[in-house]
């Protein structure tokens, strides 16, 4: 089945790098939470998928 909170995190991360200029914020705020909530419960491999993700949502700001 794999880890609900890493794909929840993907999806989020996802709708933020596409979303409009005027919901971006919200959009990467949304998907910074479901990042932190997946770290935690990640393996090793998934924990540095979620950094990539995290260093992408920072260059949109």
């Amino acid at each position: 089945m794999g880890n609900q909170l890493f794909q929840e995190a993907r999806r989020f991360v996802e709708m933020a790098k596409n979303a409009n200029p005027a919901d971006r914020d919200a959009a990467v705020g949304k998907a910074k939470n479901a990042l932190s909530s997946a770290f935690a419960n990640s393996t090793v491999a998934e924990q540095s998928q979620l950094q990539e993700m995290q260093n992408e949502l920072e260059q949109l700001q």
